[in-house]
């Protein structure tokens, strides 16, 4: 396995990051446990949870995702093997059942949920999963301005907030999550301004098939020191060549939530279907070339990789050990040249 640290700590962290948001609904608790163990064993040290998983939100699953997490600590005692990271829900209609105020009311009350569920008595990354304001994520190309936004700039007031609960000690660092260039800059100048936690990093969508944050984003990130947790580097799995191939199973993510259709436009196929030609090309899966490519990049901190079987997560760890070369990276810019980021 290799390693880096979180920005501006000394917290060292797994390059590849072990991703489940699967876990209790794809997968059951005891497929949870092994994939665990699994990563473990190679290496990996760094977990990702939301108070909003398992996905797709629903309130009768909400929430299983870090029980089954805190179930395996528990049981194996390894807290002080694994760094955590979870996340606190933004708004918005499917997150009602979580909790209707925002941010600064509910970070308090998230916290000390997700430890409860987590059964630990810290989290050392504790992200904002989304904006409060509107601006365009999830698949939404440009930003249109929307006069009647009622939202109120409230990053100071969420950063004291998260000072509160970081000085009483349950959390350590705090993060991003789906934000945008003018959002994470904006919480860096209160941060200054007010001598407030600083966020250190960022995740959100990164693969072949989306290069969006190549742009502002790319810039912050290697100015400002904010590292890039990258997910779904795999496409909802569209990159593995699966869907592609006619070999995807039954409970693979588009077959069972066909609606999650962000990777799979047209642009989108046929970019993968080149993207998988040139790996064959170079003796590698389609898999391990999209995983490496993630890997690294200079501003990405760890690669988060989910897998709904042990030998999906074989296959994403391994790509830490795959270097692809200069003269493969300008093959796969070409590609990106004809169908620059299909699915944003």
């Amino acid at each position: 396995m290799k390693y880096t640290t979180l920005p501006r700590t000394n917290i060292k962290v797994s390059k590849i990051c072990l991703g489940s948001m699967t876990w209790g609904n794809q997968n059951t608790e005891a497929e949870g446990h092994a994939q665990l163990d699994y990563a473990l064993d190679q290496g990996v040290n760094f977990i990702d949870t939301a108070e909003l998983y398992p996905v797709p939100a629903t309130a009768e699953t909400q929430g299983r995702t870090s029980e089954i997490i805190g179930t395996w600590l528990k049981k194996t005692g390894n807290r002080d093997k694994v760094v955590l990271a979870s996340k606190i829900a933004g708004g918005g209609d499917y997150t009602a059942h979580i909790r209707t105020s925002g941010f600064v009311k509910g970070i308090k009350d998230a916290v000390d949920k997700e430890l409860k569920r987590l059964q630990t008595d810290y989290i050392d990354l504790f992200q904002l999963h989304w904006p409060e304001r509107q601006t365009n994520t999830f698949g939404v190309r440009d930003y249109a301005h929307n006069p009647n936004d009622i939202w109120e700039d409230n990053f100071k007031e969420v950063l004291q907030t998260l000072d509160e609960v970081i000085k009483e000690g349950k959390i350590r660092h705090v993060g991003l999550s789906n934000e945008k260039a003018w959002g994470t800059m904006r919480y860096l100048e209160e941060s200054k301004k007010h001598s407030l936690p600083r966020m250190i990093t960022i995740q959100n969508a990164y693969s072949l098939l989306n290069r969006v944050f190549e742009g502002d984003h790319a810039e912050v990130s290697m100015r400002e020191n904010i590292g890039l947790l990258a997910y779904s580097p795999m496409a909802f799995g569209v990159l593995s060549g699966k869907y592609i191939k006619g070999t995807a199973a039954d409970n693979s993510r588009l077959k069972l939530f066909p609606r999650f259709a962000r990777y799979s436009s047209l642009q989108s196929t046929e970019a993968t279907k080149q993207y998988m030609q040139l790996a064959e090309a170079n003796n590698m899966t389609l898999a391990q070339m999209s995983l490496a490519f993630v890997n690294q990049r200079p501003f990405v901190t760890s690669n988060i990789i989910g897998a709904t079987s042990v030998e999906q997560l074989k296959e994403n760890i391994s790509s830490v050990e795959v270097e692809l070369s200069n003269e493969l990276l300008e093959q796969i810019n070409t590609i990106h040249a004809a169908i620059p980021n299909p699915a944003p």
